[in-house]
């Protein structure tokens, strides 16, 4: 490479570099705005799944929480397919030493979810799950310090933001819970370890993964397909051991109603739209944003509450 060459490849990389530099300034500011607005969409998107669950479950008599977290897998999988046929997703085939190190958090990811539609399935007004979510937050930011299975946050915004997620499940405890049955005392503070299990593993695979090549380096979109990859074959198997088999589950639905399809199409699309939400932000931000993101409505919902008394 000639002189010329080299100083006009320097440059480049420089003005480029200087470019993103300027870029990232300049967009700097807006960064709260965005994250404000990312989680008052998810907010209204979780709020809408939690509705249209309630009218769904009670009203079909639907409760086949394996079948429904198998069907959303296997739903989440074919968009991600079709957003790769038409470009817009690049995604790699799945890889076997991948699938190795997403396997915990597959198996945690696929147990939460039947465990959390569970919930959903025996008391969608009420539960002891809605209670402890403020609390998820808190035990992702443990796990990061204990385990160090990802970059620990900043002190100070950890421990600010476990001060307003203890206080408000202080807050919402205090005001009594309602239809609690006796496996939810069992199931709840489950659902809320593996749940942070799943995002710190995410993380951790995530950020070893940037560490590596680039024409070997799995983006965070394979990650996530692998994960799913990874659920499907365990919520597939699990679904065949379940008394509750695909034959049975089959049969009983409401295959006759346009509502049954409606409102079981609007949980599938939600769900999938929330859980991959969820796990971008854990991949691409941190497990702690992904945990406050999961959880900010139900947090914020006691201070909206005081406030609403006060005013």
């Amino acid at each position: 490479m000639s002189f010329k060459q080299k100083f006009r490849w320097r440059w480049n990389k420089g003005w480029y570099q200087t470019k993103s530099l300027s870029s990232y300034h300049a967009l700097k500011p807006l960064v709260p705005a965005l994250c404000l607005v990312v989680m008052v969409i998810y907010g209204l998107a979780d709020k809408l799944a939690n509705f249209v669950a309630s009218i769904f479950f009670p009203q079909y008599h639907y409760p086949y929480a394996v079948a429904l977290c198998f069907v959303q897998v296997l739903v989440s999988l074919l968009f991600l397919n079709l957003l790769h046929i038409v470009g817009l997703v690049p995604l790699k085939s799945y890889s076997r030493s991948l699938g190795e190190r997403v396997l915990v958090p597959s198996i945690c990811s696929g147990i939460h979810a039947v465990l959390v539609t569970w919930a959903k399935t025996s008391s969608p007004y009420a539960g002891l799950f809605p209670v402890t979510l403020p609390l998820l937050p808190v035990v992702t930011v443990g796990l990061s310090f204990c385990l160090r299975l990802a970059p620990p946050p900043p002190r100070r915004f950890s421990v600010l933001s476990s001060l307003l997620c203890a206080t408000s499940f202080v807050i919402t405890a205090s005001q009594g819970v309602a239809a609690v049955t006796p496996l939810e005392y069992m199931f709840a503070p489950l659902a809320l370890l593996l749940h942070s299990v799943s995002l710190t593993w995410l993380a951790k695979v995530s950020k070893t993964e940037r560490r590596r090549p680039p024409d070997v380096r799995a983006s965070i979109f394979d990650i996530y397909y692998t994960q799913l990859v990874n659920q499907c074959w365990l919520l597939g198997l699990l679904w065949v051991l379940h008394p509750d088999n695909p034959w049975h589950v089959l049969s009983k639905s409401s295959w006759h109603s346009l509502l049954f399809h409606g409102y079981l199409l609007a949980i599938l699309l939600l769900g999938m739209a929330l859980n991959f939400l969820v796990g971008v932000s854990a991949m691409g931000v941190s497990p702690l944003a992904a945990a406050l993101l999961h959880s900010a409505r139900q947090m914020a919902q006691p201070y909206l509450n005081l406030l609403y008394i006060h005013s």
